[in-house]
């Protein structure tokens, strides 16, 4: 008997957790293990991270094709005027993490300001002595740019705030409602800044935004710290920033390529690194995954989509 389940195609292998919440309602197919070639006439959707290119390729050999589901919140790797000359509907998981991102941001900055990751690397390499101490700065009184003012920087702005932190902002598009300044331009906020967070809406636009002009904006003593997308910023130009001594510190959890490979860090000084885990928790994953499994369900069942990608 044939199997009467609607199919979809897992894509990332890191998403292959999601099989086992996904085969009670769904045929699930994993791109990695090679499908076997009559599921391509039944794969109606495909499950991607969404910082992640789609294989237009792939997408266009599976002619029932109908859905790209993005587990995650964003869908920059989603080619949106390609997959409506398709006929495709984007889906995507927003609203659900970035509480947590900005925790991850915030721990990033005091690990990095504070230098708690070399005191660990000190002591464990049976550097500390009885003669010395380290002395670190404080964050009290510092200023700290934000950089897009959507959820996940809003969330930053107010979780600094509580440190005494001095708060600005710089995005695309003005927004009356901030209770915070906004700069004039993206360098300029940079300059004003001690500690510049990146929380931009990645897209192609802002690809390369934190440019070799925006990190010497924010100096010898200045800290970058990325919890948006890789892309966004110019990641040869700020290792060599960070190796000139151009840049004070980096505290990073995208990266231009992930997984980044470790040798591209290696002798880099002043830099923090996580594997993208920022928004990767045990309260959030859930959520994602349930917010996935519902914009699934109802595609296959010709409902309107409960979270589409606004166009």
């Amino acid at each position: 008997m044939p199997n009467s389940k609607p199919a979809l195609l897992i894509v990332q292998p890191h998403l292959g957790m999601l099989a086992s919440f996904l085969e009670p309602d769904f045929t699930v197919w994993r791109f990695w293990e090679g499908p076997p070639l009559e599921a391509v006439e039944t794969i109606r959707a495909l499950v991607v991270a969404g910082e992640f290119p789609v294989d237009k390729a792939l997408a266009e050999s599976l002619p029932r094709l109908g859905l790209i589901a993005c587990f995650t919140a964003g869908y920059d790797g989603v080619d949106l005027a390609w997959a409506r000359a398709r006929g495709l509907k984007v889906s995507h998981s927003p609203g659900v993490n970035h509480e947590d991102v900005a925790d991850h941001a915030i721990g990033l900055l005091i690990a990095a300001w504070r230098k708690i990751v070399e005191g660990d690397r000190l002591l464990r390499s049976g550097g500390w002595k009885p003669t010395e101490k380290m002395v670190t700065p404080s964050l009290a009184g510092r200023k700290l740019g934000v950089v897009g003012l959507g959820d996940i920087g809003v969330a930053v702005a107010r979780r600094a705030e509580v440190f005494g932190l001095e708060v600005s902002w710089w995005g695309p598009r003005e927004k009356p409602e901030a209770p915070w300044p906004r700069t004039a331009s993206l360098e300029a906020l940079a300059q004003a800044s001690d500690i510049l967070v990146v929380a931009a809406r990645a897209s192609e636009e802002s690809r390369g935004l934190i440019s070799r002009g925006v990190i010497d904006a924010l100096g010898a003593h200045g800290l970058l710290i990325n919890v948006s997308r890789g892309k966004v910023v110019d990641e040869d130009a700020l290792i060599v920033a960070l190796k000139d001594g151009r840049l004070g510190g980096a505290a990073l959890d995208v990266y231009q390529t992930e997984p980044t490979p470790a040798e591209r860090w290696e002798g880099v000084p002043g830099a923090v690194l996580t594997p993208h885990t920022a928004g990767a928790t045990s309260a959030a994953v859930p959520k994602m995954v349930a917010l996935t499994r519902e914009n699934l369900r109802r595609f296959f069942a010709g409902e309107e989509l409960a979270n589409p990608v606004a166009e």
